[in-house]
């Protein structure tokens, strides 16, 4: 495991076991606190229970898509600078839309676990830079 300042917590959120599997594991490989969500209601449960430092989302989910649940998030005063990092195997108009409700960023699927780990990086020290 790579040491990681301060051991983020980074909530991911997919409906899918075996995304939430692989993300986790290689997550926790990078040294980062993981906790999981298979919906968005449960996501939002926890999101407003306990926010953690970065939200790892996918855009494509029963009941409620990904789209909807970074919508509600930043309606919350809470939650407003929360880094949300959109997943999705879909092109260039799911990113336009993705950043149009408030998404920080987006990676593509197939996930290249290099670009999510830059990404993620990028945003947790931008984050703690700036954070008030």
């Amino acid at each position: 495991m790579k040491p990681v300042p301060h051991s983020p917590r980074i909530l991911v959120v997919d409906d899918l076991a075996d995304n939430i599997f692989l993300l986790k594991t290689f997550l926790e490989s990078e040294g980062y606190q993981v906790d999981v969500a298979d919906t968005a209601s449960l996501a939002l449960d926890k999101l407003t229970i306990s926010p953690p430092d970065l939200l790892l989302l996918d855009v494509m989910m029963p009941h409620m898509d990904g789209y909807e649940l970074t919508r509600k998030i930043r309606r919350d005063d809470r939650l407003r600078s929360l880094p949300i990092v959109l997943m999705t195997a879909h092109a260039e108009l799911c990113r336009i839309k993705g950043l149009a409700v408030g998404a920080t960023d987006f990676v593509r699927k197939p996930i290249r676990f290099e670009v999510l780990h830059a990404t993620i990086q990028n945003l947790l020290t931008a984050r703690s830079k700036y954070r008030v």
